[in-house]
């Protein structure tokens, strides 16, 4: 029989281990239109070479399932926007943000600086900053569980 502070020591592993994977901006993401406040997409953002990429893996928005990028340019005109990449090489900063020159917008067919970091009051929720010249616009994304 494994005595109590085995036990205790396990639970606390594993609880330290669960807070610290919360905690990290890599994962599935919920974005959500700061205009309407509708969920319209699901991007997995994932680490690579030690910079982040994210990409399009789900659709949210009734009615454009499926959608392609009619307004893109070049090897993207008409591109399937689902598995699409919209963040590009973006590198973590001493201030614990990802800062990057390609987030791209498929509906817009445009491409913005970024900014990215979790808040610091919610880690289930990243901050996404796009950055035109010196105008930008924050969405609030929400971690998808699972």
């Amino acid at each position: 029989m494994i005595n109590k502070t085995v036990q205790l020591s396990i639970l606390f592993t594993l609880f330290i281990s669960m807070s610290i994977s919360a905690q990290s901006v890599f994962g599935k993401w919920k974005t959500i239109d700061d205009r309407t406040g509708l969920p319209k997409g699901v991007i997995e953002i994932y680490k690579k070479e030690g910079l982040m990429y994210g990409k399009v893996i789900k659709i949210l928005e009734e009615g454009k399932e499926g959608v392609t990028c009619v307004k893109c340019d070049g090897d993207l005109k008409d591109k399937p926007v689902e598995g699409m990449e919209i963040i590009t090489a973006g590198k973590l900063h001493d201030d614990g943000e990802w800062k990057g020159k390609r987030l791209f917008d498929p509906e817009q067919a445009m491409t913005f600086r970024f900014k990215i970091w979790l808040n610091p009051d919610n880690s289930n929720e990243l901050k996404v900053r796009g950055y035109l010249a010196f105008i930008f616009r924050t969405q609030t994304w929400v971690r998808v569980e699972g």
